[in-house]
């Protein structure tokens, strides 16, 4: 009778613990980093990074177990202009040579909701740390054919590029500026379960 009890306490322990998140490891060549910033107010230049990594715990349902860290490398900037990339990688923006690397770690995830979540996180550029928020949106899992299990996911967030002390520009004679403050950052993820 004792052994009976003793199992029972076991299998509700278990029952009642929460399901350990699954690690995923960034794959950079099926994911993406870009963004988007106002160009002399009327229009939008968009680029991308081309050289990052980066992992995501996930477990389906449980948002408040969901985390991500990614690096980025500054030097990898890419607006396909050769002549503004060396500027984007100069001291007067990312200062890459000095601070190579843009990071970010998640501090928790809230408003869960399906698939979706406010994944809340500490993001650094140029050395300066900021808490920015992601609208996170996860796919979902599959296998793929060659028995890996894959992970897709969406992330959405704008910042303020003077927060980060990105504050370049020039004043333009009929008023503005030539590089808006805004950015618009979106990252689409696929990665892969670690066995």
């Amino acid at each position: 009778m004792k052994i009976k009890g003793w199992l029972w306490t076991l299998g509700l322990a278990v029952l009642a613990s929460p399901l350990a998140a699954e690690t995923y490891k960034i794959d950079p060549a099926h994911s993406g980093v870009s963004f988007r910033v106002a160009h002399l107010v009327v229009s939008k230049v968009t680029g991308r990074f081309e050289k990052f990594q980066g992992s995501v715990e996930y477990v389906k349902g449980k948002t408040k177990t969901w985390k991500a860290e990614a690096a980025i490398e500054a030097a990898s900037i890419n607006t396909n202009v050769a002549d503004r990339d060396k500027h984007l990688r100069s001291a007067d923006f990312l200062d890459a040579e000095k601070f190579p690397e843009l990071t970010f770690k998640s501090v928790k995830a809230v408003g869960g909701k399906g698939n979706k979540a406010k994944l809340i996180g500490d993001l650094t550029i140029r050395g300066v740390t900021q808490r920015v928020t992601l609208d996170l949106e996860i796919g979902g899992t599959i296998q793929d054919p060659w028995g890996n299990q894959r992970l897709g996911a969406t992330a959405r967030t704008k910042i303020s590029r003077k927060d980060f002390g990105l504050t370049w520009n020039k004043i333009l004679e009929a008023g503005g500026v030539v590089v808006g403050d805004e950015i618009e950052i979106s990252l689409e993820i696929e990665a892969i379960a670690q066995k």
